[in-house]
């Protein structure tokens, strides 16, 4: 057959898709334990990192050894023993009938669109003591879902620190709520008010000392509005009725009132 027909220039593109096809589903199916290994200890260097024990000349896996993972079933505020803590994804088994319910529109305020029956959290311990609270949150910003973690002090109210490991806002805007200057605004904050109603917002412009509040607000993110309005619905609506509030109060001493 001559190298210029149509047939064989039809035979080699199809002959070399299939080879190339072959090819790379073969490095996926290898690959991918290796990719899930690599996501879980990323997930895990920022619980860490959260939590304020991160050390880059420590392997993970030792580090996490001071971390106790626990899942909280939402409704009841009690631990479970199901599903198992290690093999548990809340944000996609809420998607399913036996693991979350469908929320509406009034009660859906961090644009999540499903509510997890169960959250994976997370507690640290330093000489068999508890030392902080690391509690998983998720919510719409202005153009995507802002994953990330807040942790507590052991008082179940006192803010010490929030990250997010995932998210698609806007460089330079909404992306600054990876800054670790605001981030640290966040320290020492309270989520409760009065009757342990979630009361901590981003606000718009800065936060002054003298204000009555301000153990309660953080300063907002210039030109990002919808991003730091995102942030607080997700605050509110994570430490809600329909979040960690009754696991709060069931399982940590009284909440701070003021």
């Amino acid at each position: 057959m001559h190298n210029d027909t149509l047939t064989k220039t039809l035979i080699v593109t199809i002959g070399l898709c299939l080879l190339c096809s072959l090819v790379v589903s073969i490095a996926s199916v290898t690959l991918s334990p290796l990719q899930q290994q690599n996501k879980n200890n990323a997930l895990k260097e920022s619980i860490l990192q959260v939590a304020g024990i991160y050390r880059p000349d420590v392997a993970v896996e030792d580090l996490f050894k001071q971390v106790k993972t626990k899942v909280v079933d939402l409704s009841r505020g009690v631990y479970v023993d199901m599903p198992q803590p290690d093999d548990f994804d809340m944000i996609a088994a809420a998607r399913t009938p036996d693991y979350g319910t469908p929320l509406s529109a009034a009660d859906d305020i961090a644009g999540i669109s499903y509510l997890p029956r169960y959250a994976k959290i997370y507690l640290i311990y330093s000489e068999e003591q508890l030392s902080k609270i690391v509690l998983p949150i998720y919510g719409y910003g202005l153009w995507s879902i802002l994953y990330g973690f807040i942790t507590l002090e052991p008082d179940a109210n006192t803010v010490y620190a929030l990250q997010f490991y995932q998210h698609s806002e806007t460089p330079g805007l909404g992306g600054r709520v990876d800054d670790p200057k605001w981030r640290g605004l966040w320290r020492g904050k309270k989520i409760y008010g009065i009757q342990s109603r979630p009361k901590l917002s981003v606000v718009k412009g800065q936060v002054s000392d003298t204000d009555p509040s301000f153990l309660y607000k953080v300063d907002g993110l210039s030109g990002a509005t919808l991003t730091a309005r995102g942030v607080s619905h997700m605050i509110d609506f994570w430490f809600g009725d329909s979040g960690y509030r009754k696991f709060l109060e069931k399982q940590f001493y009284a909440m701070a009132t003021k």
